[in-house]
């Protein structure tokens, strides 16, 4: 055998060596079958080169607790770090007593048992207290949605926050860099957190975050990953997307700072998307959120009164916001979907750039439409992931199947993340439909149980059915070997996507 025959064959026993080990750690840890059959698969079809995609996606942080941002928080508060926050204990205990005792535990009326199930498995599953002092906006692009955010900024007077997956040195981010510049040279305190991974490919524009730093705004990469494969952590992202304004105003949702969110990028057209303003005690969650992050980034600790005023009157909209993340112990926002599709009984509507739901989602959305429930998914037509999309496609024939309906997006593309059941409750913010957003991202979402805002997202669910084609189950049969393959092999990694 020639001398690189005989390194070949050494790098295959080494690799396959390495690949059993790894194999039964992944085993020892329990994790979902499916999951670990599609490492073992991985290390099998790709000897060595499989290791190493493990080792950048693979380890699992959520068992061995090396981001665990909710101890932080708990070390906060028995530390005494926190500064007589009576509003914010208020909010927590009182609400929570209040639901479980008027709502949760008292006889429940049947046409809102989903609703108060939805609410009690999210006060169990991260104390995420339900308020319902708040009056909410929803926008549907970027254009609305920055349009009021600049307007928020100039009127700021003490502090502006804001937390992003993506900023791009872009028309708009030029923009609200001008704007908080500005807002930094009157006193306002700026601050930003930014996902490092999310803003890698233009680490070549680092100069639009300098110029911001020269004007004493604070700006900090969440998990900064200068050495991902050692490190790890490259497959724990945070996707989330707020601001906080004075600590009155909040917004949330599935936007961030780039042109192609406003349409102009010429591949994608018109962007539809999702994200929500709110005014009231609600916004004290996306504050905590926002500073556990910064203090779980810069071990700053500003939990202070003065970040938690004292909030009037403002609506009465009933909200919740909910956090998740390979920190917490649930995965509150999976489980809070799969609780309230298991228990629809007329109507289950989906907005969503990627679907990928789990064995458990995709079983409930099949006995749903098969029981009869009006399942529909709206999905983009144009891919801006491929492998994404195209395992997205693997899913919906059950969903077909089942007799729910799935609806491509052309106006543009669609990249809200909502979902409708019944007339009770509604959801949107940074979540996808996917099993990155609920079991490896940082996200963050808002789950809303008011009426008219639930109105305002049916009735945009319904005009983007209009701009949408209809996937019909004999014209997706039909479709090419070729596509079907992609499909099923695009699928097999979807548990790693």
């Amino acid at each position: 055998m020639s001398v690189g025959g005989v390194l070949f064959l050494s790098y295959l026993i080494i690799s396959y060596i390495a690949g059993a080990l790894i194999s039964m750690t992944i085993i020892l840890e329990n994790r979902d079958p499916a999951k670990t059959m599609t490492w073992l698969l991985i290390f099998i079809l790709l000897p060595g080169i499989g290791i190493v995609i493990y080792a950048i996606f693979g380890r699992n942080i959520r068992k061995i607790k090396m981001l665990r941002t909710q101890k932080l928080a708990t070390d906060i508060k028995d530390k005494n770090l926190f500064e007589n926050l009576e509003e914010i204990e208020e909010l927590v205990t009182l609400e929570q007593k209040s639901i479980r005792n008027n709502i949760i535990l008292n006889d429940v009326d049947e046409e809102d048992s989903a609703k108060k199930r939805v609410i009690s498995l999210l006060l169990n599953t991260g104390v995420f207290p339900f308020t319902t002092n708040n009056n909410i906006e929803v926008y549907t692009d970027g254009n609305q949605k920055f349009e009021r955010l600049l307007k928020d900024i100039e009127n700021a007077k003490e502090y502006i926050h804001l937390e992003y997956f993506i900023i791009k040195e872009s028309e708009i981010g030029t923009k609200i860099k001008n704007a908080l510049i500005k807002k930094a040279k009157q006193g306002v305190k700026v601050r930003i957190l930014y996902d490092d991974v999310g803003c890698w490919r233009f680490w070549f524009h680092r100069n639009f975050f300098n110029e911001m730093r020269k004007h004493n705004i604070q700006i900090e990469p969440f998990i900064p990953n200068k050495f991902p494969i050692l490190g790890g952590k490259l497959n724990y992202r945070n996707h989330r997307k707020i601001v906080v304004i004075d600590g009155y105003i909040g917004y949330t949702g599935g936007i961030n700072i780039g042109d192609e969110y406003l349409g102009m990028n010429k591949k994608f057209g018109y962007w539809r998307d999702t994200h929500i303003r709110v005014e009231g005690t609600s916004v004290y969650m996306l504050q905590m959120i926002f500073l556990t992050d910064w203090y779980y980034t810069t071990k700053e600790i500003l939990l202070t009164k003065r970040f938690f005023p004292k909030i009037g009157h403002c609506g009465n909209s009933m909200v919740q916001v909910v956090a998740s993340g390979p920190d917490s112990d649930w995965e509150a926002i999976h489980y809070a979907y799969f609780s309230a599709i298991c228990q629809a009984k007329k109507s289950i509507y989906i907005e969503t750039p990627y679907f990928i739901p789990d064995e458990s989602l995709l079983k409930a959305l099949n006995s749903a439409a098969l029981s009869g429930v009006d399942v529909r998914i709206i999905f983009p037509k144009i891919a801006d992931h491929k492998i994404v999309n195209t395992a997205s496609y693997s899913y919906f024939s059950d969903i077909l199947k089942s007799g729910g309906k799935v609806y491509l997006y052309t106006k543009g593309f669609i990249h809200s993340k909502v979902i409708i059941i019944d007339d009770k409750i509604t959801s949107t913010g940074s979540a996808n439909m996917d099993l990155r957003s609920f079991m490896l991202n940082f996200e963050i979402n808002a789950f809303i149980y008011d009426k008219e805002v639930i109105d305002i997202m049916t009735k945009d669910f319904l005009e983007d059915m209009k701009n949408s084609e209809e996937l019909k189950l004999e014209e997706f049969n039909n479709r090419s070997m070729i596509k079907k393959v992609k499909e099923s092999i695009a699928r097999l990694f979807s548990p790693i996507l």
